[in-house]
């Protein structure tokens, strides 16, 4: 299936690890142009470095989605290199899972209005392109109690009822809006990495509830993000896409 992505503009948050890098290097495989940002400057430059001889225009960006001032910069400087924006993919999470206030105003200002932050600015690009898509990432977490129910479950369930909000206020305008809930995704350096030499018991646990007998990869989640991100998913909005292998048993109609 053709994706219809080439020549099209992306912009990706937390770009250089995990799901995130995974995503913009598929977007660039697809013959997109990236813009994408990272918090650290030398791990930002080494990916810009290994992407820049792929073809399409990579631009590599260090960026805290905190930083109000510095996410609106960036995403104006990103529009203004590439000629425009078509996509937005909002991936960065603080991973704010110990129920205290300090984890509750992170994944505010992270996961929330990072989020939220990324798509304002983004919205005079959006408006002006012919195929304007934003995707946001949750996770299963955001849809079922679990370990991790505190402030991550609670601001990723948040995201996507804004997710699907923006989808209904936004059809008019031929803006798309929807999310990817990815379940237990494994990876070198990740948090289910770190987890399975740090807490054994939990990391077995958590992959005996998967009824695939594994976590998925970055590139599995990827491959959901960037067909709902393309054109070739032109009437597909308001979703919130569970990849999950089966993880979670709640129904969703």
């Amino acid at each position: 299936m053709d994706l219809q992505l080439r020549g099209l503009n992306a912009l990706v948050t937390g770009g250089t690890k995990g799901i995130g890098r995974a995503i913009a290097q598929t977007l660039i495989a697809e013959g997109a142009n990236v813009a994408f940002c990272a918090r650290n400057a030398e791990e930002v430059a080494a990916t810009e470095a290994a992407w820049a001889a792929q073809g399409p225009q990579v631009r590599g960006s260090v960026v805290d989605v905190a930083d109000a001032v510095g996410l609106a910069a960036w995403v104006a400087s990103s529009a203004e290199a590439m000629g425009g924006i078509d996509i937005v993919v909002a991936n960065v999470s603080a991973l704010a899972i110990p129920n205290d206030e300090a984890s509750w105003k992170r994944g505010f200002e992270v996961d929330m209005m990072g989020t939220v932050r990324l798509v304002d600015a983004a919205m005079p690009s959006l408006e002006k392109s012919r195929h304007p898509a934003i995707v946001t990432i949750s996770s299963v977490s955001g849809r079922e109690i679990d370990f991790a129910s505190g402030p991550y479950g609670a601001f990723k369930a948040a995201i996507i009822h804004y997710t699907q909000g923006l989808a209904y206020h936004l059809a008019g305008k031929g803006i798309r809006a929807n999310t990817v809930s990815p379940g237990n995704t494994y990876f070198d350096g990740g948090v289910w990495n770190q987890i399975e030499h740090g807490n054994p018991e939990l990391y077995k646990m958590a992959l005996g509830l998967n009824p695939t007998g594994r976590m998925g990869t970055p590139q599995e989640m990827a491959n959901a993000v960037v067909f709902l991100a393309s054109p070739a998913a032109s009437f597909i909005t308001g979703t919130n896409l569970v990849v999950d292998g089966a993880l979670t048993k709640g129904v969703q109609f």
